[in-house]
């Protein structure tokens, strides 16, 4: 019996880390956190949006700054926060690319050289309105989505290249001589091109086409269905299948650190059924201890039914 309750004991009292980490992975995972978050976010991105008038920065220099070190003071408590939310398990809080952002931004607030520089400085607050990716699931999503479809993308660059590379120097062969505004070296029938891919102004360069020769038709004809639809939609299957594998990973770490990190509600019914578990097993080391004290008689095995019987249900 003791031992069972020495056992019982060391699972279900935690750790002054582990308390800890409990405590503030309760205080970030809660709605209202996430809110006052969120909403400072927006409040540095208004006030980086409103410093580009001069007038309110002739007239609102000083709050506008008092605002900003407010901003910067929350944003530190948040990273520290989560920072101790894994205080039992460090390494999980490298795994998420998120909290190293979120670290990199604000630890790069208090470093001497960011501090002297406006330029960069500025950057840095514009980039921390990126961070609504992370209470925002859907911008999460296409976010990474975009991050993988970047090798299918730089490929989709690289077969556009060299259709327009081909295309060009067709076009600047057959209309450098008579249209050298568009077509008189291989830079302006690559601008020419690029944008005739957005289908602008495809009607007008057809029409001059037609006056050069009549064999521009099929030049533009086969230029637009290559460029316009058939790139295109090699390039919108890529995102779209990043998409979907971006879905995925989400619901996967979702999972994980719903494993890994219980609620606080799960965590405490889990701690109350092993409280329960050993409280029987207590009671029932304690009536077997009993049944065996007692003599061999009709008491004797009157009490062990009984025991037998609570065993079985």
């Amino acid at each position: 019996m003791p031992q069972h309750q020495d056992n019982a004991v060391e699972v279900i009292v935690p750790s002054g880390r582990r308390r800890v980490a409990h405590y503030c992975r309760g205080l970030t995972g809660t709605r209202w956190f996430a809110l006052t978050v969120f909403a400072v976010i927006l409040v540095n991105a208004a006030l980086l949006g409103a410093e580009t008038y001069s007038g309110f920065v002739a007239e609102w220099h000083r709050w506008s700054q008092l605002a900003e070190h407010a901003c910067l003071a929350v944003f530190t408590v948040e990273i520290l926060l989560r920072m101790a939310a894994h205080a039992d398990r460090p390494r999980d809080f490298w795994k998420d690319p998120w909290n190293v952002f979120d670290l990199v931004v604000v630890l790069c607030a208090f470093l001497p050289v960011v501090r002297e520089n406006t330029t960069v400085l500025r950057l840095l607050r514009l980039a921390r309105v990126l961070r609504t990716a992370r209470f925002l699931p859907q911008l999460r999503i296409v976010l990474v989505a975009v991050a993988r479809s970047l090798p299918g993308t730089l490929s989709f660059l690289l077969v556009g290249a060299l259709l327009l590379y081909v295309y060009a120097m067709v076009g600047w062969v057959f209309f450098g001589r008579h249209d050298p505004e568009h077509y008189g070296s291989l830079g302006r029938a690559v601008l020419t091109l690029f944008l005739l891919m957005t289908l602008d102004g495809v009607g007008d360069a057809v029409h001059a086409g037609l006056e050069i020769s009549r064999w521009s038709l099929l030049y533009y004809a086969s230029y637009v269905l290559l460029a316009s639809f058939v790139l295109v939609n090699v390039l919108i299957g890529v995102v779209l299948t990043s998409l979907d594998e971006a879905r995925d990973m989400d619901a996967a770490d979702e999972g994980q650190t719903t494993a890994r990190h219980p609620t606080p509600r799960h965590a405490g019914s889990r701690h109350l059924r092993l409280r329960i578990e050993a409280a029987r097993r207590a009671l029932d080391d304690l009536e077997c201890a009993l049944a065996q004290a007692e003599p061999p008689g009709d008491g004797g095995r009157r009490q062990t039914v009984p025991i037998a019987e609570r065993r079985a249900q």
